[in-house]
């Protein structure tokens, strides 16, 4: 699939999964990815504890946007942001007219109890923002690409839910049409799309796969491609002797380090054989394209990695063929 068009089939990317599978790393190489093919990327980040700001190596993030990339004439420029419901709520008072009360709600303290006076309504607030990006987007030409890293999974089917159960809670006055333009939003695949994110391990794809289900049942979103995160690259000559290719190289192993090389290696083929089932199973049980990203074995993850993950998922992208986002239930 051509770069531009997979990039270009929704203005909004809402990257989702299970906890610890690796989906901010994801929204930041998506953001990374289309920058490459000099798109402009927005980054909104919604749990306030994102790891990337030192990916990036700038200061940690707020609610206003920042840059963490700036253009350079062949890449596009990548900014971000967080998104909080207080903050959300603060600035839609202050945009009807309501500037007054926000300052008494934050200086009385009563704010949290006002964004959480009606279920849901703290959702529905950063998914307002979000649209209201979005629109700004439409009109303006600027993000290309807003890739929205959601809560982990448990939480992402509630946060997204919460449109379409408050447009059917409340059928009249603001937070009706709020609701509802946001589930217009959601529910549009040119506009919106949601990329799931798994680990090749057995509790994380389970995970993914109720997810899609339940994403699609409940909300009604388009799916993309998921993305398998953290795969074992494979390692040409690991079966071989360690004794014998000690010797064709030339050198001599010490005591004891040909068993922990042929240990090392069968660990290695173990995992990558768990791997590899794992990747049929989620292929079997979801009809949906994969990108596969490799496990780096860095403490931590700077530009560099992200670059080397953006070449790694703007390849699987290469492979991808020529859809459009695709329903989880299509084959069920």
């Amino acid at each position: 699939m051509d770069h531009g068009r997979f990039f270009g089939a929704s203005r909004v990317v809402i990257v989702a999964g299970k906890g610890g599978v690796g989906k901010t790393t994801v929204s930041a190489v998506m953001a990374r990815a289309a920058a490459r093919t000099g798109l402009s990327s927005l980054i909104v980040e919604v749990e306030g504890k994102s790891g990337l700001a030192s990916m990036f190596d700038v200061r940690p993030l707020a609610y206003d946007e920042m840059d963490l990339a700036e253009a350079d004439g062949t890449t596009g420029a990548i900014r971000a942001r967080t998104l909080t419901p207080d903050d959300a709520l603060l600035e839609y008072l202050r945009e009807h007219g309501l500037g007054r009360l926000s300052k008494r709600l934050v200086s009385s303290g009563a704010l949290d109890m006002v964004a959480t006076a009606i279920p849901g309504i703290r959702d529905i607030l950063v998914l307002g923002k979000v649209k209201q990006l979005e629109r700004a987007a439409r009109t303006d030409h600027e993000p290309d690409l807003i890739v929205l890293d959601a809560p982990a999974a448990g939480h992402a089917i509630t946060f997204l839910q919460s449109a379409r159960a408050l447009a059917d809670a409340v059928k009249v006055g603001p937070i009706n049409a709020q609701a509802t333009d946001v589930l217009e939003l959601l529910t549009d695949p040119s506009r919106c799309q949601v990329v799931l994110v798994t680990l090749p391990e057995e509790t994380p794809v389970n995970e993914l796969v109720d997810t899609a289900f339940s994403l699609e049942d409940r909300v009604g979103v388009s799916l993309g491609p998921v993305v398998v995160n953290g795969l074992y690259p494979t390692r040409p000559g690991i079966d071989a002797d360690p004794r014998a290719a000690a010797d064709e190289a030339g050198t001599s192993l010490r005591p004891g380090e040909a068993e922990q090389l042929t240990e090392a290696a069968e660990f290695r083929r173990h995992r990558t054989d768990l791997q590899a089932e794992q990747l049929e199973r989620l292929a079997q049980r979801l009809p949906l394209p994969q990108l596969r990203l490799p496990y780096l074995f860095e403490a931590d993850l700077g530009l560099a990695e992200l670059d080397a993950l953006a070449d790694e998922l703007l390849a699987g992208i290469d492979a991808l063929p020529d859809l459009e986002p695709t329903a989880a239930s299509k084959d069920r």
